[in-house]
């Protein structure tokens, strides 16, 4: 895996976070105050926003969120059709623009060859490649559009501890802070693709994102009803920082558990990962006939 880049990669922050970011250094009043305290607090715990100490009151400089892209591999079981499945994932994405390439390599429980896909996503668009790139180049893969997979592959990218917090800071005065069982709790709709679906964050003593739950409210849309855990937070980057991720991840979907995986190594900001959409998915994400149907 490439190693983490220094300046360069922190300096391509994403932009929905970094212009959010700027009201957490704001004073205001009752639940606001709360609510930036809370976020704030969240952001700090993960390591994914800087601070100036330069000025005061209304003149300070805003916080900076340095998280855009990042990647992760872990290994595990995922569950399909009543089997349970070996499992191994490469997770590439960014927030800027909003974008995932999930490798995903499945060995049945009688073991046999491995079943390989990669599942792709950005802003508008769904895809599934042949090889990593399939269908940018001619000759070299192809791309198969995936639209119907669409909100599922953006909720992933929205529903890791990171995109909560991004998100949250989105919502502005629609995320709500509250407490349930002496935790803390955060409460935020989605926006954009997709609307209608309600984001319920869950906090541990140290600020951690552990829970993650989606409800959308169109009953249409059940697949999308779905409960992320994360546990086991530390720095699993080949070159350590101050960025902290979990070390397991546990979802279920529809009540039904779909994923667990332990994380072996999760790093931030490299520079070098891309999410170009190919011609063909372009033109079928548009609604006009593609050249290969």
């Amino acid at each position: 895996m490439p190693t983490k880049a220094t300046i360069p990669g922190i300096l391509m922050i994403a932009a929905v976070g970094a212009l959010a970011l700027q009201s957490l250094g704001a004073q205001s009043a009752g639940t606001a105050l709360d609510r930036a305290g809370v976020l704030r607090a969240a952001a700090d715990a993960l390591g994914m926003v800087r601070w100036a100490d330069i000025g005061a009151g209304a003149t300070r400089l805003p916080g900076i969120d340095v998280i855009n892209t990042m990647e992760f591999r872990g290994s595990g079981t995922s569950y399909s059709s009543g089997q349970t499945l070996k499992t191994d994932f490469y997770v590439a994405l960014g927030y800027n623009p909003a974008a995932m390439r999930m490798e995903i390599t499945r060995t049945g429980p009688g073991g046999g060859a491995p079943q390989q896909s990669i599942q792709t996503v950005r802003e508008n668009y769904a895809w599934n490649e042949s090889e990593t790139g399939g269908g940018l180049v001619p000759g070299k893969g192809t791309a198969t559009p995936a639209m119907a997979a669409l909100k599922e592959r953006l909720l992933q990218v929205w529903t890791l501890p990171y995109g909560v917090v991004k998100a949250a800071l989105t919502a502005g005065e629609k995320t709500t802070v509250s407490t349930e069982n002496g935790a803390t709790v955060i409460t935020f709709p989605l926006s954009g693709q997709l609307a209608g679906i309600t984001v319920k964050a869950t906090l541990d003593s140290k600020n951690f994102v552990t829970k993650v739950e989606t409800r959308p409210d169109n009953p249409a849309l059940a697949n999308l009803a779905m409960e992320t855990e994360y546990s086991g937070y530390a720095d699993h980057g080949e070159i350590l920082t101050d960025i902290q991720s979990p070390g397991r991840i546990v979802q279920r979907q529809g009540g039904r558990p779909v994923l667990d995986i332990q994380v072996k190594e999760w790093e931030a900001n490299n520079p070098y990962l891309v999410f170009p959409v190919p011609p063909n998915v372009k033109t079928a994400g548009d609604g006009r006939p593609s050249a290969g149907r």
